[in-house]
């Protein structure tokens, strides 16, 4: 099969089109022909050697989220059948023809959604859904402040958000702001011209936020916390500002009961992201469908060829939504 291979950690260009061995298929695994694979920041990370080690402990083969058609499968799988259409998250393995995938992590694809769109989901609507809903506990009525709004996770956590019934302030460059506010941001807030905190306390009276979802880190760490209501709850997704230390006074998290949640989901133990799916799956895969579907956000789509130049896209930051590599383009629909 063709495939994605890293010769060496570096810049875009070390991603290189070459053959590569099919995966072999273990009692829990789907095979599946991929049509689709989402390109995701810890695929960068991944590229960059950021992880310390070539692969993600499945496959030495970047990339983290495919659709497809399974083609084979386990003798332990449940749900499934050769021919049906799935979507899901991959321990390594997407920037390739054929990707292997425990079921458990696997998703059917809603009928009106062709591939591109179905890589569009998994990683970014289960992260979105973790964060607001499991870890957030996000109820209708509740306000909440999501960062980094126009990004992958980003614009379905402002979906989910709005779709839940709460209140969305949302930040993102100002020439993204009309399409974050289509997607359900009340308010939208340019990060470059004005102050988010600021913004906030004019817009609640001072009282706040019930939630934040932040993917920045430590620049946004001190005003995040400022903007938080009595209650609130900090979601920490991803330091994409940088990690480094930050600081609060401890007498603000005691005596406003506010709470800093962390999360990320590879990470997790495979028991964990088990349940991460199944809690997506059951509260949002019929949302895809109908007049009010949530909508899987791509911004643009690349052959598998031209790899590279998808995560040249994704450095430069200008993507609202989700980038996408394609395996067999004449087979998409």
């Amino acid at each position: 099969m063709k495939a994605i291979k890293l010769s060496a950690f570096g810049a875009p260009d070390v991603l290189e089109l070459a053959e590569a061995a099919d995966p072999e298929v273990r009692p829990a695994d789907l095979l599946v022909r991929v049509y689709a694979a989402g390109v995701n920041r810890a695929d960068l990370t991944h590229r960059k050697g950021g992880y310390g080690h070539p692969d993600f402990g499945d496959s030495p083969i970047i990339g983290l989220e495919i659709a497809g058609q399974v083609i084979a499968k386990g003798a332990a799988v449940e749900g499934f059948e050769v021919g049906d259409r799935v979507m899901g998250v991959v321990g390594g393995g997407a920037y390739a023809e054929l990707a292997r995938i425990d079921y458990r992590m696997a998703m059917h694809i809603p009928a009106s959604l062709d591939y591109v769109r179905a890589a569009a989901i998994p990683e970014v609507f289960v992260t979105a859904h973790e964060a607001l809903l499991h870890l957030a506990r996000l109820t209708s009525g509740d306000s909440v402040l999501i960062h980094a709004a126009a990004g992958g996770v980003g614009s379905a956590a402002v979906q989910l958000a709005y779709a839940t019934g709460a209140t969305v302030y949302a930040t993102t460059d100002g020439s993204k702001l009309a399409r974050v506010e289509h997607l359900g941001a009340d308010v939208a807030i340019d990060y470059k011209t004005e102050d988010f905190a600021d913004v906030i306390a004019d817009r609640t009276q001072g009282r706040g936020v019930d939630v934040v979802i932040d993917f920045i880190g430590e620049p946004y760490f001190a005003r995040n916390i400022a903007a938080l209501a009595q209650g609130g709850r900090l979601v920490q997704v991803g330091i994409l500002g940088g990690g480094g230390k930050v600081s609060v006074a401890l007498e603000h998290i005691l005596y406003r009961h506010l709470q800093i949640i962390g999360t990320v989901m590879k990470s997790r133990t495979q028991s964990e992201k088990h349940a991460m799916i199944r809690r997506f799956r059951e509260h949002w895969l019929d949302r895809f469908e109908g007049a009010a579907s949530l909508e899987p956000v791509v911004d643009s789509a690349f052959p598998l060829s031209r790899a590279a130049d998808a995560h040249r896209r994704m450095e430069s930051s200008e993507n609202v939504g989700k980038i996408i590599l394609t395996m067999q383009p004449e087979d998409l629909l």
